[in-house]
This record gives structure tokens, C-alpha cells and sequence, in this order.
């Protein structure tokens, strides 16, 4: 059902479309799998792009060939240059996007490469071979296979929300955390 991908990309969070873009444009052939194709992209409750750590990890992205710098130009809101009464190793630049044209924007641009495919289902597991990954298992049994495989999964592996005294599972505000993951014939994931 399945061909052999290069790459399995799992979660399309930010990391995670970054990965998938990164290993298409060095000709691999790509699976994107996620929970939800309506929240591929999506930002958090803050959608902003830079700050003096993110806005680092944006530059060095997009110097690379990334897609979060591009993407952020299309859908800016606001720019403004964060920390401006310190000194100049503390400024820092930082967009504000529109939450909803940003996830928008991300997913056109990865359904246009031609090198990425997109699965949308929990993956439940790893197929590891020989001690060696080959794929991944979905949760409805489905195994398939990979040359790599790139976790990204963010707030869902196994997620845990902490309200005072008690706690559940849960990914971003509403979300579930993925709890079944278990890699056949590997211990400890």
C-alpha cells in the first residue's frame, strides 16, 4: 500500500515541517504524519516568530532553506525589535502572524513539494528490524516502512497537564497527548 519512504516525518508541528522540508529539498522522498491535517503549523496561544532564543533558531532555519522565515513574512501582523533599552547583543527581532493564514500558508507550501506526501494518523509505534527502525506502525495496525524515521511529536508523546494537585493527559490547550506509543522489540519508549 505503502511505498519505501526516505523519510517518515512524525508530528507536523513546526519542527516537524521543518524536518520534512529539509529532507525534501535534499531529494528525499517524505511522509509527513500527523494527528491532524486541520493543525498542521499551528501556533500556540502566542503567535509570534523571534525573541532572543526563537528569533536565533528562525535565522539559522532560514539560512538554511527553512520555510518559519518565509512563512512568517507572508502572514506578519506586527514586527517590532524586542529589548531595544539594553545593549545591542540583547536586541532581538520578533513578528507577530495571523494564527490561522500562518497554518495556512505552511500547509500550501509543504503540498506543493512534490517530494512530500502526508499521512494523517497516531502513530502508535516504530517498526524496528534487526535492531534496526524501518518504519512505523500506525494506530489502526497499519505499518509503513521508512528508511528513517524523525520524531517530532512536541506536547503529545505522552503529554501531561498539571493543574494543582491533579493531573491528565493532554497535548496543546484541548488536544490529546498520544499514550500508546511503543516501539515492537525496543524497550523503554
Amino acid at each position: 500500500m505503502f511505498p519505501t519512504y526516505d523519510v517518515i516525518v512524525v508530528g507536523a508541528g513546526h519542527a516537524g515541517c521543518e524536518a520534512a522540508v529539509a529532507a525534501a529539498n535534499m531529494g528525499s522522498q517524505v511522509l509527513l504524519v500527523t494527528m491532524n491535517m486541520q493543525t498542521i503549523a499551528q501556533m500556540s496561544c502566542n503567535p509570534a516568530m523571534g525573541g532572543v532564543a526563537k528569533g536565533q533558531i528562525v535565522r539559522e532555519i532560514d539560512a538554511l532553506g527553512g520555510y518559519s522565515g518565509i512563512v512568517t513574512d507572508h502572514t506578519m501582523l506586527q514586527f517590532r525589535m524586542l529589548n531595544l533599552s539594553k545593549g545591542p547583543a540583547m536586541w532581538s527581532p520578533r513578528a507577530q502572524s495571523d494564527r490561522m493564514l500562518f497554518a495556512q500558508k505552511w500547509r500550501s507550501m509543504l503540498e506543493a513539494h512534490p517530494k512530500i506526501d502526508f499521512w494523517q494518523e497516531m502513530v502508535s509505534g516504530l517498526v524496528v528490524n534487526d535492531g534496526r527502525v524501518t518504519g512505523v506502525r500506525t494506530g489502526i495496525g497499519l505499518e509503513i516502512p521508512g528508511r528513517s524515521v524523525v520524531l517530532t511529536n512536541g506536547t503529545f508523546l505522552n503529554g501531561i497537564i498539571h493543574i494543582g494537585e491533579k493531573h491528565f493527559g493532554g497535548g496543546r490547550a484541548g488536544e490529546s497527548s498520544n499514550r500508546h506509543y511503543r516501539a515492537a522489540g525496543v524497550i523503554g519508549l
